[in-house]
This record gives C-alpha cells, sequence and structure tokens, in this order.
C-alpha cells in the first residue's frame, strides 16, 4: 500500500499536497509503483494518512496533470502506461535481472499479510520521526540504550536470556551480526555447523578463511562427542531445530555441548530463530541460558515484526564484549536510529508481546492445515515448528528444476532428495492446489 511509505511531516514548510505529490512521484521514478499499476482512492489515502479529501485531491491533480497516472472513470486512479523514466546506469553496465514470479511461494522471504502489523508500526515510526531531537546525531555503535535496555528485559521474559543491556549489540541482521564477531574472533579459526542450515553464515566464514566442518547429530541435536572430536573454534547452533527429527534440543543435550565447549576451549554461536514463536509446543529456555559465559546468543525481529525491518541483536559474553569494545568505535551502526527507538516504545508498550500472540494462534492453525493437506500426498513429512518449515523426501534429482517450472518456489535450490516448504508466505487458500501441482510435477517423468 502506498499510504504505507508516504512519511507526513505535518512541521515542514512543504505542504502537505506537496509532499504525497513528491513521494508518489519517486516512487514511480524509481521503479517502485510499476505502470498500470493502481494506487488508492482519495478516499482511502486521505483516511490513512489522516489528510483532508482536497489536500489528496490536489496531489493527484498535480500527477494526472504531469503525466503520472491516470484517472478512469468509474474505476480509479493508475499509474500511466509507457511511462519512460530514465534509470541511472548501473555501474557494471550488466542488464537487469528479471526477477522471477511464483505463483506457489514456499521460500519464506516474507510473511503471511494476515500476521503484518504493519499499520501499527507505522505509527511508532511516524512518532519518533516528529521528534526531531532524537533524529539530530548519529545512532551509538552499538545500537540505541534505549532499545538495548528494552531487549535485556524482552529476550530475558520470552527466551530466559542472562545478558546486561551493556553486552548487547544491535545490528542490520544476524550476518551483519556474525561479521562483527568474527572480526573480534580473527582469521583462520574453525568453525562446525550442520549442513544446509545457515548458507549466510557459512559465507562469513569463507570471508575471514575459516576451516569448515559440518557436525554431524543425532534425534536430540549436535553430539558433544562430536564437537570434542573437531575442537572448533566457534560451534555454530539453533537449538530450536534438529535435522533427524525435528524437535527442540532437550535440556540434556544442552548442558552436554556446553561442557564440552568449555573443555576444548569453544565458544557456542546460537542462533535462536524465531525461538519465541512456537506455537504447538511450550517455548524452551534458550541454550544461553545455561551457559551464559559460553555462548554468543543472536536474536532477531524479521519474521515476528516484518522481514523489511532489519533489526537484529546479540548478547555477547563478558570476555568477548571486552574486546569488542576495543574495537567498536570502528563499527558504523548498520541499523536505522528511526526504527531502533519506535522499536524500543513498540516493545515497551506491549505492542510486540500482544502481535506475537496473535501470530503464534494464526500459525498454529495455518501450520496444522497445511500438514494434513501435505501428508495425503508425501510420506516422511518434517515439521520444523519455529521456522515455519515442512521437509518432504522425494526421489527425483531434479525435483527443484521440475517445481520452478511449474510454478512452485521452495525454499532450497540445492538437487538433493529433501524439499524444504516455509509456510509464513503462501495463502492458506494456495495449500491445496500448490500440494496438488507439487505432486504431479514430482511424480511426472
Amino acid at each position: 500500500m502506498i499510504s504505507d511509505f508516504i512519511i507526513i511531516e505535518r512541521d515542514s514548510k512543504i505542504p502537505l499536497y506537496n509532499q504525497i505529490f513528491l513521494q508518489i512521484k519517486n516512487a514511480i521514478e524509481s521503479g517502485s509503483l510499476k505502470e498500470n499499476e493502481k494506487i488508492p482512492s482519495v478516499r482511502k489515502l486521505c483516511s490513512d494518512l489522516e489528510v483532508s479529501k482536497t489536500t489528496v485531491e490536489y496531489a493527484y491533480n498535480m500527477l494526472c496533470s504531469q503525466g503520472y497516472i491516470i484517472n478512469k472513470p468509474q474505476s480509479g486512479y493508475y499509474v500511466e502506461k509507457g511511462l519512460v523514466i530514465e534509470k541511472a546506469l548501473r555501474i557494471d553496465n550488466e542488464p537487469e535481472e528479471s526477477a522471477e514470479i511464483y505463483k506457489y511461494d514456499f521460500s519464506g522471504n516474507g510473511i503471511d499479510n494476515n500476521c503484518s502489523n504493519i499499520r501499527e508500526w507505522r505509527k511508532y515510526v511516524k512518532d519518533i520521526l516528529n521528534r526531531e531531537y532524537l533524529l539530530n546525531t548519529y545512532s551509538e555503535n552499538q545500537g540505541e540504550r534505549q532499545l538495548r535496555d528494552t531487549i535485556q528485559k524482552y529476550a530475558f521474559m520470552t527466551r530466559g536470556v542472562n545478558t546486561d543491556s551493556d553486552n548487547i549489540i544491535i545490528g542490520s541482521g544476524s550476518q551483519t551480526l556474525i561479521y562483527i564477531l568474527c572480526g573480534i574472533f580473527g582469521v583462520n579459526k574453525t568453525v562446525a555447523i550442520e549442513k544446509n542450515t545457515f548458507p549466510q553464515a557459512e559465507q562469513v566464514f569463507r570471508d575471514f578463511n575459516y576451516t569448515i566442518h559440518y557436525i554431524s547429530s543425532d534425534k536430540k541435536g549436535i553430539r558433544a562427542d562430536e564437537l570434542t572430536r573437531i575442537k572448533p573454534d566457534i560451534l555454530l547452533i539453533n537449538p530450536n531445530y534438529n535435522a533427524e527429527s525435528g524437535k527442540a534440543m532437550p535440556v540434556t543435550r544442552k548442558l552436554e555441548l556446553i561442557n564440552a565447549a568449555q573443555a576444548c576451549g569453544c565458544t557456542i554461536l546460537e542462533d535462536d530463530y524465531n525461538g519465541e514463536l512456537r506455537y504447538i509446543t511450550t517455548p524452551t529456555v534458550c541454550l544461553q541460558s545455561y551457559g551464559a559465559e559460553q555462548t554468543v546468543y543472536i536474536g532477531s525481529f524479521s519474521k515476528i515484526l516484518l522481514p523489511s525491518v532489519r533489526i537484529s541483536f546479540m548478547a555477547l559474553p563478558k570476555n568477548l564484549k571486552s574486546q569488542y569494545d576495543k574495537v567498536k568505535n570502528n563499527y558504523n551502526q548498520t541499523t536505522s536510529k528511526v526504527e531502533q527507538l519506535a522499536l524500543a516504545e513498540y516493545i515497551s508498550d506491549g505492542k510486540l508481546e500482544k502481535h506475537l500472540r496473535k501470530s503464534r494462534r494464526y500459525y498454529k492453525t495455518k501450520s496444522e492445515t497445511f500438514e494434513k493437506l501435505l501428508k495425503k500426498c508425501f510420506k516422511d513429512v518434517l515439521f520444523n515448528e519455529t521456522g515455519m518449515t515442512f521437509e518432504i523426501r522425494v526421489n527425483n534429482i531434479d525435483a527443484v528444476k521440475k517445481l520452478n517450472e511449474n510454478g512452485v518456489r521452495p525454499m532450497n535450490t540445492s538437487t538433493d532428495n529433501i524439499i524444504r516448504l516455509n509456510i509464513s508466505q503462501i495463502s492458506e487458500e494456495s495449500f491445496a492446489e500448490g500440494i496438488q501441482i507439487m505432486k504431479k510435477a514430482l511424480n511426472s517423468k
């Protein structure tokens, strides 16, 4: 929706109608709004932005007169067809790749519109934007103190994270934080990780010339004896999901890993992806709560709030925090100060907790529906609750290619015999048809 991205500055000297005109014009010129795309009616936009009807009408008339949009009687306003906007030349002079569109998108690259709280979130962002005194300085290198204090309380209450707000670092995504962590550790280290779990992290490890060991696991998770055998500097783990069973790691195995890591001088990097989003089983306490001085904890708000709000956090043990303090002034903060402050107040006001309860109820029903339909067509179905991911085994080396050709986009791009399907984005109405398409495509020769 256009109204989600138009920011009205009521104290600005620029008239409101001109602010609306310029932002829609820029969206069209940048390609964010495509030709023949319908834009909100005058009544809808003035309601969303809380401005007068005359203000929106004047902005739309300006857009029409300059050829950016057209008013179709009995239909509404649309971006003009054939509008040629000159784009800046790409540095590499290569043609832009056209994005493929899949009718059945199981990639997990977004969230369900029914679980989006964008209207409420927009209010908090606008409120921060209206406080000019907060925006005249750069963000703190480590992240805004207000957000770090809020996250410290939130992470303790929802996941049992034992840390002080001074030990929390904010970043724009988990990969960014892992990059900082590797900067603390230095180059040429060794890391143990389960295969096909976190490719973005693996890329950072390769950038730092780390030796990567793929560690095996059993039905309880990563095996402690394997950790003792490899003796890595870092163990990357997600205790919420086991590739063998699909279940969370039991406390006994967590303690075994902590003891093994202490014995061989290994730091555990806990990727607690969506740890608080359990909706079928009871949420378990994070591994870091059992070994705070042996564990680096990473959490994210992307799937809980909005994927476009790239805010993650990392809780360091004291020994690593002291090393980080020596270099932190060399790392600029990568997350918007506006969004950091908006998130701090959003959490403090209880909005995130309320949204989380709603999301749990919704995804519980959605997961149960999908699993029931999937098991009618496929055997060996494995469910990862926090990841909202289902795995099915197939006997087709071209499985991913065949699915793509039939308008289905799974999570994985490899050619192994496991297909991963994430239901966070696709609508429930598309389940039945999408599963039948998959069955037909995978059974064809």
